[in-house]
């Protein structure tokens, strides 16, 4: 009995650019990250196992945050791959900062494969109690009766 699977074909075809050949120059697919708030400023961490730090660059240029790191491949010398899963290349990421933030004020450290930014939010942007002024002096009314005849 014979089956007829028109998406077989489609199948093998994102197979293939999904996965690469063993041995093939692969260059890595995304760059993990988490983005959040706190306090007065936010922290953005992302996954970069592997890679030289000398490599690891924050740029920040006409409002855009730019992360871009290379992790090198392995020699190819005298190696018989059994499996090559682990993407090599140049990651990059281009996040676009909002008008609030301080970006003289940025820093970044790269520890134990994990780059974080710190991005402070600019002092005209931070959240502030404002006080409210009322003049010292009160009115007050007096009651008043009404005669009915």
């Amino acid at each position: 009995m014979l089956r007829f699977d028109p998406f077989s074909d489609l199948d093998v075809l994102t197979r293939g650019l999904l996965t690469n050949q063993t041995g093939s120059n692969r260059t890595p697919r995304f760059m993990p990250m988490d983005l959040c708030k706190i306090d007065d400023h936010y922290v953005l961490t992302a996954d970069l196992p592997g890679v030289d730090p000398g490599s690891v660059d924050v740029d920040v240029d006409n409002g855009n945050l730019t992360i871009s790191a290379h992790r090198t491949a392995r020699s190819e010398d005298a190696v018989q791959w059994l499996t090559n899963e682990r993407f090599f290349g140049t990651y990059r990421r281009q996040l676009s900062l909002g008008e609030g933030i301080d970006v003289s004020a940025i820093s970044a450290t790269y520890e134990n494969g994990v780059l974080t930014v710190t991005i402070p939010l600019a002092e005209r942007a931070k959240p502030r109690k404002i006080d409210v002024s009322h003049s010292g002096g009160q009115r007050s009314i007096e009651p008043t009766t009404v005669d009915s005849e």
